[in-house]
């Protein structure tokens, strides 16, 4: 009989897994024009991952330079749409053929447990990409109505160079999300992804190149934000900008628009997002189960996590108790065990930001259900599932966005007082609403003020329909064919058409 061989573990995986830093510009892997580098560290344990490329001004202007000659001579904008879409999906197919070491490089890098970052992250990149592909030759331009002696033309025309800045919660998620729409246009690209998850988009890039993308077409400099970051929002050669983060950042980056060429930006910014729960909805238990696996995925490191729940009085207690039943099977353990569902913060910062909440939260008045670090002597940063039960709309931990596992439970007693809760808010990301009295989901739908209303579920949308919020939110849609129209620039072309 002969003995099967015992596949590798995760973190076998991860000990021989070797990771390069380096920048990619013009189709190839670079140091950054200083030599500079900064040290990654994994979130899960502290390990030492790789030195990274500091990406400066220098850098950018290299990066953007390449974006800008690809271009202009047109070896991917000038290809015909049949081709670049299938240059697209070879790239969607690399994404599914590197599942793996994308999903482990995601786990090491941010912290995410290792059967999400396969299961969720690495697909859903491959589809976003793939389904932009399938978009390239479906769409059509317009022609006007005119006069018989004119014809008008108005299309759609790639923008140019386009920098894109991710964020470090859903790193290939968000970057395809940017991606597929621009390059399916035929612009140019300069990703800053953030330094705290670099690795994912350093390894797209080279996927892509594999792909066929011509060099100079996806270009990624790693860095800091003040240093690459402000640097590619201030440029006077990139056309627009698409960024994700902080309502505090994104302020930025209009004024880096301001204070050069008036860019294009456009922002996916925080959320505080609110959920309501009425007593009309037969199961409020599925309720509780919901927002527990929404708000507690990914470590609460969701803008658009729906960390403000509104319970109608009568069966708040009831809801309370369920939820907190959820927090045992979300506790916190090691990433790269295929059986957990919870793993690391980001980095220590974030960490003591989410602890420092907790605290505000705690003298408030609001009665908290976990809340506490958690693994201590792995090295690595984790915080227990939270639930802050009586809170107000007023506490800091429902007001301001948190990005970690920390749920507010508020209650009110009518309709016309959820409905202003849940509106006062300087975000507008999303919402759900839960009811069975179909005519309340609908009123209540319409008056909530958020870029996606959820009715009865949660985030169960997908790469169709757009992404983005009203308010302090951010402007500008992901995902969808509306995406497009941030990456390209309408043209009226009119014809005079004389008589024979």
């Amino acid at each position: 009989m002969t003995a099967r061989t015992q596949s590798p573990s995760w973190h076998d995986k991860a000990a021989s897994l070797a990771i390069d830093g380096r920048a990619f510009i013009n189709g190839q892997r670079t140091t950054s024009a200083s030599g500079e580098t900064f040290d990654k560290h994994s979130p899960i344990d502290g390990r030492h991952l790789a030195p990274i490329a500091r990406g400066q001004a220098a850098d950018i202007d290299a990066a953007v330079a390449s974006a800008r000659a690809a271009f202009e001579d047109g070896r991917w904008a000038h290809q015909p749409p049949a081709a670049r879409k299938k240059v697209l999906q070879r790239f969607a197919e690399g994404i599914l053929a590197h599942r793996d070491e994308l999903a482990l490089l995601e786990t090491l890098d941010m912290g995410k447990p290792i059967q999400f970052a396969r299961s969720v992250d690495v697909p859903a990149a491959a589809r976003t990409i793939a389904w932009y592909a399938e978009a390239i030759d479906k769409v059509y331009d317009e022609i006007a109505p005119t006069g018989r002696n004119a014809l008008a033309l108005i299309t759609r025309e790639p923008m140019g160079v386009v920098g894109v800045i991710v964020p470090w919660n859903y790193p290939m998620i968000m970057a395809a999300w940017k991606l597929g729409p621009a390059l399916a246009m035929g612009n140019s690209v300069v990703m800053k992804p953030s330094e705290k998850s670099p690795l994912t988009a350093l390894r797209l890039a080279e996927i892509a190149i594999e792909a066929g993308l011509p060099p100079g077409v996806f270009n990624v400099v790693p860095g800091y934000g003040h240093e690459a970051g402000e640097a590619l929002a201030l440029h006077m050669d990139v056309d627009a900008i698409g960024f994700t983060g902080s309502t505090r950042t994104g302020r930025r980056m209009l004024d880096y628009a301001g204070r050069s060429n008036l860019k294009r930006v456009y922002n996916e910014l925080g959320g505080k997002s609110a959920f309501l729960v009425f007593p009309d909805h037969r199961d409020p238990a599925k309720a509780a189960r919901t927002v527990a696996g929404s708000l507690f995925f990914n470590q609460g490191e969701s803008c658009n996590a729906p960390s403000r729940v509104l319970v109608h009085a009568s069966i708040a207690d009831e809801f309370v108790a369920t939820v907190t039943a959820q927090m045992p099977a979300w506790q916190p353990a090691d990433p790269l065990d295929p059986a957990t569902v919870m793993g690391a913060l980001v980095d220590e910062g974030q960490m003591r930001t989410v602890l420092g909440y907790i605290d505000a939260g705690r003298s408030e008045g609001a009665v908290c259900h976990g809340g506490q670090r958690a693994r201590t002597e792995t090295g690595g940063f984790y915080v227990q599932p939270t639930v802050f039960d009586h809170a107000t709309n007023d506490m800091r931990i429902a007001r301001e966005e948190i990005f970690g596992p920390v749920l507010s439970v508020i209650r009110f007693e009518t309709e016309e007082e959820a409905v202003r809760l849940a509106n006062a808010s300087s975000y507008g990301l999303q919402a759900s609403v839960w009811s069975h009295d179909l005519n309340r989901a609908h009123r209540v739908a319409r008056a909530l003020r958020a870029g996606t209303v959820h009715v009865n579920q949660y985030d169960e949308d997908d790469i169709t329909v757009p992404f983005g919020g009203y308010r302090q939110s951010g402007n500008g849609r992901d995902k969808s064919l509306h995406a497009l129209e941030k990456y390209t620039e309408l043209k009226t072309t009119w014809l005079r058409l004389d008589d024979a």
